[in-house]
């Protein structure tokens, strides 16, 4: 259905603006464009770059995907991202977010993702939000639908300790 990913890692930006003049990286399997030189695909990597902010995220969905509502897989990893934006919450089909290697460092703020009916795929280790005890337990009860987070796979004991700790926490 959807080709390769629109690939824009490792291309120094810093402001989402930025991506609008660049030309994605060439994979392993080329990404097909179509009469408007729009990307037919429904996954977007901005990993390893210095983007600080998301302000911008829509316009450059936009800018490259054919099918903008369809952007399933968001790759942020490795960046210098320290809030999770809203702007993340309209991107109703997303599956598979990244956001690994940043510096997100409020948990509570992971909550508000619990809106996107699809996402069973979360990354945030290596931000500082890690160092919390809580900070499975948080987001696994944050996003119940999980499947995969930071690599690993969401066990069914490790959803009914999440509920009970979230539970626990909703009473004191």
């Amino acid at each position: 259905m959807y080709g390769a990913p629109v690939d824009l890692s490792f291309k120094h930006i810093s402001s989402l603006a930025d991506t609008w003049t660049e030309e994605p990286s060439r994979g392993l399997r080329p990404v097909k464009r179509n009469s408007e030189m729009k990307y037919i695909s429904c996954s977007l990597r901005l990993n390893n770059n210095n983007i600080t902010h998301l302000h911008d995220l829509q316009k450059t969905v936009n800018h490259f995907l054919v099918e903008p509502s369809h952007l399933a897989w968001l790759d942020l990893s490795f960046n210098k991202i320290s809030h999770i934006d809203q702007v993340l919450f309209e991107l109703h089909e997303l599956r598979m977010l990244y956001l690994h290697g940043n510096s997100i460092f409020i948990l509570s703020e992971v909550d508000r993702l619990g809106v996107l009916p699809h996402l069973h795929t979360i990354t945030l280790h290596g931000n500082p939000i890690e160092t919390n005890k809580a900070y499975r337990n948080r987001v696994i009860s944050a996003l119940p639908r999980l499947k995969t987070m930071d690599f690993s796979a969401v066990t069914r004991q490790e959803r009914v300790m999440a509920k009970i700790w979230h539970h626990s926490n909703n009473r004191s």
